[in-house]
């Protein structure tokens, strides 16, 4: 570990990493060592641990942040206001951040790791054990090892949530309450039902889009016509298809999603004042805007293992293969179909062709391909645990949710012992970086008594 901390504004921080194994079948979080598996691949666990200043001493309790994604690290803190959240968790504990497995400082995976691991099946072989089974083996085995076995809160946005929920089903024992938000999974898992429920609430969105935005719809469908020529490409060289403008929509589910969307959309077309272009042949061949195909560029943009991993944090244990889910139930949509009008966004699911038109994807193909054949994953949730847990957890359930539906989260926790779940329609599926939900949660889980025995006695 690290020794030597420094300051942020508002922040204290002191880092850290620790060894942990590739595969952690057979071992143990907390027992497993390194120098007693010479022969074993190890990879790093970094992780932070950030106070306010005027806590540095102070004994406080430990609150883990489980990191929405899959494939996303921590968050890097400017100063501690300026994500909602955690200006009010300062106030009360002491934060451990640490960066998922393949992420961040934690043995980060990208297009360039998956070349040097040789065939498909070495790559596919590898990304197995970067889900969330392996996930919260790391965080127990840092709990243990790093934190003295201490139990800990935890923090779990959107994916954090489907770890909190494998956490409660594996150790228990290691969480002193548990806190989700617009992350609760559906259990038992399955990713076709799961895209079932968020099909429809894009195709919802999209309209709701186009009602507010009445003069989009027109200039979407003139975007699209443009794009069906197949010769537009973006600053990085990746085509620009129609299919890929439809993954916009990821955005609606956001607060300022729709505001975004709709001013990307407004300079898209570089002729004379950006109106749309004259319908006839010459629309088909009317100028995108640099500015227009930079934003395209940067808003589709995501970390290397987010849509690698995406469909896989739905298998779990001996299932059914998943056979691109999301294509699958897109394909018996036709009002998803590129030549439909109005056009419809798409929103967080993967499909096949972006293993092939994008770039920083295109190394993980193959891999994805073979695994998305495979029948036996990691086990993540115990039904049977779950529904007698004594680990008091306080979910947030955004009721618009466009992720994580919120009439499925509403049925695994009413199958969850201890679980209370707060509905809300005032916050969108982002609403934790707000300054409001995390302080409301915090407050219900104290005026319930949830974190007794958490915090010292004071005279």
């Amino acid at each position: 570990m690290t020794n030597q901390g420094y300051y942020l504004p508002g922040l204290y921080v002191r880092e850290g990493s620790i060894p942990v194994p590739l595969d952690w079948a057979g071992s143990e979080p907390g027992v497993w060592r390194a120098e007693d598996h010479s022969d074993q691949a190890v990879i790093r666990c970094f992780y932070r641990v950030v106070c306010a200043p005027e806590h540095i001493h102070d004994d406080l309790p430990l609150l883990v942040y489980l990191q929405g994604g899959p494939g996303s690290g921590a968050p890097r803190p400017l100063n501690a206001t300026a994500d909602g959240w955690m200006a009010e968790a300062l106030r009360h504990f002491r934060i451990v951040l640490p960066d998922q497995r393949g992420t961040g400082r934690s043995s980060a995976i990208d297009g360039s790791t998956m070349a040097s691991l040789g065939e498909p099946r070495a790559q596919a072989d590898y990304l197995k054990h970067f889900l969330a089974d392996s996930i919260i083996r790391d965080f127990e085995h840092l709990r243990r090892t790093v934190f003295a076995g201490r139990p800990w809160v935890t923090l779990g946005q959107s994916f954090g949530g489907f770890l909190t929920m494998a956490y409660l089903s594996n150790f228990p024992q290691g969480l002193a309450a548990a806190f989700t938000t617009g992350g609760v999974p559906h259990i038992p898992a399955d990713a076709y039902e799961l895209y079932s429920h968020t099909f429809t609430k894009m195709a919802q969105r999209s309209q709701i889009f186009y009602q507010r935005y009445p003069g989009d719809q027109d200039r979407v469908a003139a975007i699209a016509d443009r794009l069906a020529q197949g010769d537009v490409v973006l600053p990085g060289g990746d085509p620009l298809s129609v299919e890929r403008l439809q993954t916009l929509g990821a955005d609606l589910g956001k607060s300022g999603g729709f505001e975004r969307l709709h001013w990307l959309l407004d300079t898209a077309f570089l002729d004379g004042d950006g109106s749309l272009p004259a319908s006839g042949a010459s629309s088909s061949r009317a100028t995108l805007s640099q500015a227009f195909l930079e934003g395209v560029g940067a808003a589709t943009a995501v970390t290397p293992l987010y849509w690698p991993l995406q469909e896989f944090i739905y298998a779990d244990g001996d299932c059914e293969p998943l056979r691109w889910a999301a294509q699958r139930v897109r394909d018996a949509r036709p009002e998803f179909d590129t030549a439909a009008r109005p056009l419809m966004f798409t929103g967080e699911a993967i499909f096949p062709w972006m293993f092939e038109q994008e770039s920083a994807l295109r190394p993980f193909g193959p891999a994805v391909s073979l695994l998305m054949e495979e029948g036996s994953w990691g086990h993540l949730y115990n039904p049977d645990r779950l529904a007698d847990n004594q680990v008091p957890l306080q979910a947030a359930v955004y009721a618009d949710d466009l992720y994580v539906p919120s009439e499925l989260q509403l049925d695994t926790l009413s199958r969850v012992g201890h679980a209370h779940a707060w509905v809300t329609n005032e916050f969108e599926h982002d609403g934790l970086h707000g300054d409001r939900v995390f302080a409301h949660l915090y407050r219900l889980a104290l005026e319930r008594g949830d974190l007794e025995g958490l915090f010292p006695a004071r005279g």
